[in-house]
C-alpha cells in the first residue's frame, strides 16, 4: 500500500469512507479503467458466471439461484447491490456475508494494483474488483453478478457471462441509459455474449434485444415463447426447452411477480445443466429457504409491516399489484422517502390509490435524497392532498415508521418503500427494539 490516504490494517468502515471519495462521480460508466486494473489483478474467472440484469427482479433471481445451486453442493459465489445495513451484504459465498477481514484484504489488493494502474474507480467498480478477487480466491464453482446500472457499459461486464440474464426491462436511469426501452434495452443486452445463453424474462421485450442477441450469435430465449410456467393452487409446473418440471414449491419470496422470476432462474440452470446439474429436490429446496430482505418482506406481528424498496413505476406497479392482492386491510400507510433522481411522480402515481395515509420524510445519509417537502410537492401534483390527515411529513424515515406504528390499529398495515436507504433505515430501527 504506497496511498497515504489509507493505512493497512485498517477498519472496513474507513476503507468504505475511502472509497465514496475516490472518485468524483458516484456513477462513471465505461469499461476502460476498470478492466486495465482488473488485467494488472489477472482477474479471469474459470468457473461458470451468470449475469443478471434488468430494471426491476434482479434481486429476487440471484437471491433464488444462489439458494438452490447452494442446496445443490455447488460452493456459490453472489454479488449484488446495493445493501440494506451493511456492506458485506453484497458479498456472499455459500450465502453468507463476506466477513470485514477478507473484505479489507481483498480492497488492500485491489487498491495496490489500482495504483500500479494510475487510474482512479468509483465505489462499485472497486467493489466488483474486490468480489471477484475473493471468489476466484475462494474457488467458488459458479459466481453470480448482479449489474448494477445498464449492462453495455457497467463494471460486471468486464467478465464474459457463460448465461445472460435480463429480468425485466422499463424507463429507469435514463440520464445514463436512453428515454426510450429501445435505447434502454440495447444497454441492457450488452451482457450477451456470443454463443452463449441469453435469457429475457421481460414479455414485451424491445426489438433491439433480439437484435442484438442475433447480430452477436448469442443464444437468446423469451418467456413465454421458449419458457414459461403454469401457477396453481398450492403448487406451479415449468417448461423449457428442456422439458418439463412438475409440482414446484411456490418461492419463499412474496409478490405476484416471483413466479415468473423463478421460472427465469429454471430456465438459465436448464441452459447450464452440462455444467452445473440440480435436481428437482435441490429446485424445490432453494425456492422454499431462499430469503431476500426488502422485496415485498412481511414482518411478523400487527399492524402487518410490509418492507419493499421499489423506487420506480415499473416496481410501484407490481407492489401496488402485491397489496392489492393481498387481504384487505382497513387503512394502509405508507412510509416514503425516495432520491431526487428517481421518477417520483411515477411512483406515486402507480401507488395512488393503493394507500391511504402518506407518511413522508427525507433521507438523511443521501445528498441525493429528495427532502419531505419535494415529496409533498409530488404528492399535490397527483391530486392527494393535505386534507384529512392524509399527508405527514417527517424529517427523517424513523419518526415517520414510528408514526405509522402509533396510529395503525391491528387491521392496519404499514408498507415501507422508495429505496434501499428507507427501508434499511426502518431495518435497522426494528433490530434495535428487538435488543433494548
Amino acid at each position: 500500500m504506497t496511498d497515504p490516504s489509507i493505512e493497512p490494517n485498517s477498519r472496513l468502515s474507513d476503507w468504505l469512507l475511502y472509497l465514496e471519495q475516490l472518485h468524483p462521480n458516484i456513477i462513471d460508466l465505461g469499461l476502460e479503467r476498470v478492466n486495465h486494473v482488473r488485467k494488472k489483478l489477472r482477474l479471469a474467472p474459470t468457473c461458470p458466471l451468470v449475469i443478471v440484469g434488468g430494471t426491476n427482479g434482479k434481486g429476487s433471481v440471484c437471491a433464488m439461484l444462489e439458494a438452490i445451486l447452494t442446496c445443490a453442493g455447488y460452493r456459490v459465489g453472489c454479488y449484488t447491490s446495493p445493501h440494506l445495513l451493511c456492506y458485506n451484504e453484497r458479498i456472499h459465498i455459500n450465502q453468507r456475508p463476506i466477513s470485514d477481514d477478507l473484505l479489507c484484504q481483498a480492497f488492500e489488493v485491489v487498491e495496490s494494483a489500482r495504483i500500479q494502474c494510475g487510474v482512479s474507480l468509483t465505489y462499485f467498480e472497486f467493489g466488483t474488483l474486490a468480489a471477484m478477487h475473493l471468489f476466484i480466491r475462494a474457488e467458488v464453482d459458479v459466481a453470480i453478478l448482479e449489474v448494477g446500472l445498464g449492462g453495455r457499459l457497467d463494471a460486471v461486464n468486464i467478465f464474459d457471462a457463460d448465461c445472460a440474464i435480463l429480468t425485466s426491462i422499463d424507463l429507469d436511469h435514463m440520464d445514463y441509459l436512453g428515454d426510450t426501452r429501445d435505447k434502454i434495452g440495447f444497454e441492457k443486452a450488452g451482457i450477451f455474449r456470443k454463443g452463449k445463453a441469453a435469457i429475457c424474462s421481460e414479455r414485451e421485450m424491445p426489438l433491439t434485444v433480439p437484435e442484438y442477441a442475433e447480430r452477436i450469435g448469442a443464444s437468446l430465449i423469451h418467456v413465454d415463447r421458449d419458457f414459461g410456467y403454469v401457477a396453481k393452487e398450492a403448487q406451479w409446473d415449468f417448461w423449457g426447452p428442456k422439458g418439463w418440471r412438475h409440482s414446484l414449491s411456490h418461492p419463499a419470496l412474496r409478490g405476484t411477480n416471483q413466479l415468473q422470476n423463478a421460472s427465469t432462474c429454471l430456465a438459465a440452470l436448464g441452459m447450464l445443466g452440462e455444467s452445473l446439474p440440480t435436481s428437482m429436490n435441490d429446485i424445490r429446496r432453494g425456492l422454499l429457504e431462499v430469503v431476500l430482505p426488502g422485496r415485498f418482506q412481511v414482518l411478523p406481528g400487527q399492524p402487518l409491516i410490509i418492507l419493499d424498496v421499489a423506487h420506480n413505476p415499473s416496481a410501484a406497479r407490481t407492489l401496488a399489484a402485491n397489496l392489492d392482492a393481498a387481504k384487505p386491510h382497513q387503512y394502509t400507510y405508507a412510509v416514503l422517502a425516495m432520491l431526487r433522481d428517481k421518477d417520483i411522480a411515477g411512483v406515486i402515481e402507480a401507488l395512488k390509490y393503493s394507500i391511504d395515509v402518506w407518511l413522508i420524510s427525507s433521507i438523511d445519509s443521501s445528498l441525493r435524497g429528495a427532502s419531505a417537502d419535494e415529496l409533498v410537492e409530488k404528492l399535490e401534483d397527483a391530486g392527494i392532498t393535505k386534507m384529512n390527515g392524509i399527508i405527514h411529513a417527517f424529517s427523517d424515515t424513523v419518526a415517520a415508521f414510528a408514526f405509522a406504528c402509533e396510529h395503525a390499529s391491528k387491521n392496519d398495515r404499514i408498507c415501507v418503500l422508495g429505496s434501499f436507504y428507507t427501508v434499511g433505515a426502518v431495518l435497522q430501527y426494528q433490530n434495535m427494539r428487538q435488543y433494548r
